[in-house]
């Protein structure tokens, strides 16, 4: 194997296949190097680092393309959805500008272009000046391609697509649909479960036949492992069972994609502690806060921060919970980036915090708010979160201030038993203020005192309910229909307690001041 060579617009192209992107009009070779990937939004400044791809949401007519060529600036090409419309005056601008025109097949959403680009260009990340990038394996599927003479994917343990060869749209729409999802569809595992193949995959250390439905052309698959432990397998979609020569081929094939993912599994798993590690100082704010974000590419001014944690789930065994907080944090992270190149996330403890820039124009906190609703909107079915959203942080000595902020938004929303739920610092300033009052009145082990610590004294000794009486009364504005359906007594009833309660605590309901010193107390002294 050799080290895979710098993402050049090339390179993606030849990743990718034409089942996927396809060049709509070049300046020449496409040898510029690619550096991220960005997403036009009509409202917004245009202004993209060199090497950008342009994702062109919207853009369908061909002087659309042209202002928007003028607009990339440097950006190595600008991707548009099929049937591109190409005319003479679009070809003349790409050829000025040298900035290329891509075509993305219809089939595809942008988020998951998006997200297949980003996977291209993420193999470099963290690496320190010099360091060559690891094997990937896309070349090694492209090299068991040529072997078999067919098109192959690499997929994890939930199908989840690692890796494909060239040649995609040679086999099914199936093959297609899951390679634009990077995901084995949910009908086609489905099938597969149910006629037994998953089973016989694990079961057996040789490559396996699998005949399919008319419409879809068969499969040869074989589990990739690591002794006892199952990595991953390859599929080679074929249409007839594979020779005893071909047999050998995959099944060394396997062996080698074992090691490439045990190999991948480490540097990621390094990848990702020097992000959390270097992200943590960045939510410092110390003296070295400036070198760590440096060191991650984020920007050090106005930055809002993020924290989403996973809500629910405590019956999941431990392993599985890591691995959903990581996949979690993986796709905030990819969130983040879309909307800023100079934003970052990572997994923090049980916290994936993000470090989001936000341009100026007022209003940060509440834009920060709708980058994080989108978010959750997006991953809501597959994870149930809430997020903290931090005051804006002028720089990077600021920043642990937004972090503390968004820390004690988070500690709201799960007091609060919320879930799928987003918060400004703003919005749940007060509930986070009696949070901290609550923590030092607990610490300086103070009690409660005067009416309402007559009242919990008597609900202690009597068994009587007179806190949850005041409480509801309050909580209704003195309403006493509404106060005594809250707590299911009868009106009367409940005016009877009214009354004992003020008798034997010595509240004075009709005193505001009163009012709101016990209102406070309730809140403070959790019970």
């Amino acid at each position: 194997m050799t080290n895979r060579p710098r993402a050049s617009l090339q390179r993606i192209l030849e990743d990718l296949g034409s089942s996927v992107l396809d060049v709509a009009a070049s300046p020449g070779e496409l040898d510029a190097e690619v550096t991220g990937v960005h997403i036009y939004d009509p409202l917004d400044e245009l202004l993209l680092p060199e090497g950008s791809i342009l994702l062109a949401v919207g853009v369908d007519r061909a002087e659309q393309i042209c202002a928007l060529l003028d607009a990339a600036g440097p950006a190595a090409g600008v991707v548009v959805k099929q049937p591109v419309d190409v005319d003479e005056l679009v070809r003349a601008k790409v050829r000025q500008t040298g900035v290329a025109v891509l075509g993305l097949t219809r089939a595809a959403s942008w988020a998951q272009v998006a997200a297949l680009l980003r996977s291209l260009l993420a193999e470099g990340d963290l690496a320190e000046p010099g360091e060559a990038p690891p094997d990937d394996l896309f070349s090694l599927a492209n090299a068991v391609c040529a072997l078999l003479d067919a098109p192959v994917t690499i997929e994890d343990r939930s199908s989840r697509v690692l890796a494909y060869s060239g040649r995609q749209d040679e086999a099914d729409p199936g093959r297609v649909e899951t390679v634009l999802g990077r995901q084995v569809p949910e009908r086609y595992r489905r099938m597969l479960e149910e006629r037994g193949f998953f089973r016989r995959l694990y079961q057996s250390r040789e490559p396996i036949y699998m005949e399919l439905d008319d419409d879809s052309i068969n499969r040869a698959a074989v589990a990739v492992r690591s002794g006892d432990e199952i990595l991953g397998s390859i599929w080679v979609a074929v249409r007839e069972p594979l020779s005893d020569q071909r047999q050998r081929a995959l099944a060394d094939a396997a062996k080698i994609v074992a090691l490439q993912l045990l190999r991948q599994r480490a540097g990621a798993d390094t990848r990702r502690r020097l992000r959390a590690d270097l992200l943590s100082t960045v939510l410092a704010g110390g003296r070295d806060a400036a070198e760590a974000a440096g060191r991650l590419g984020v920007a050090s001014g106005r930055l809002c921060v993020l924290a989403a944690q996973l809500s629910g789930g405590s019956h999941v065994d431990a392993a599985h919970r890591e691995s959903d907080r990581q996949r979690f944090c993986d796709a905030l992270a990819l969130h983040v980036g879309a909307i800023h190149p100079k934003a970052a996330a990572a997994l923090v403890g049980s916290v994936a915090y993000a470090v989001l820039p936000l341009h100026a124009g007022g209003d940060e906190e509440a834009r920060a708010v709708r980058v994080a609703q989108s978010f959750l909107a997006r991953v809501g079915p597959r994870h149930a979160a809430n997020i903290g959203v931090g005051r804006l942080a002028g720089n990077l000595t600021e920043v642990a201030r937004s972090r503390a902020d968004a820390d004690r938004v988070l500690r709201v929303l799960r007091t609060r038993e919320a879930s799928g739920v987003v918060a400004g610092y703003s919005g749940v300033h007060f509930e986070a203020l009696l949070l901290q009052l609550s923590d030092l009145v607990e610490a300086e082990e103070q009690v409660p005192t005067g009416p309402y610590q007559r009242l919990v004294s008597h609900d202690a000794e009597h068994g009587s309910e007179l806190v949850v009486t005041l409480r509801a009364y309050l909580d209704a504005f003195g309403d006493v229909n509404a106060a005594s359906a809250r707590v299911h007594v009868h009106a009367n009833t409940f005016r009877y307690r009214l009354k004992r309660l003020t008798e034997i605590s010595g509240l004075d309901l009709a005193d505001p001041e009163a009012r709101l010193t016990v209102m406070l107390q309730m809140r403070i002294f959790r019970r």
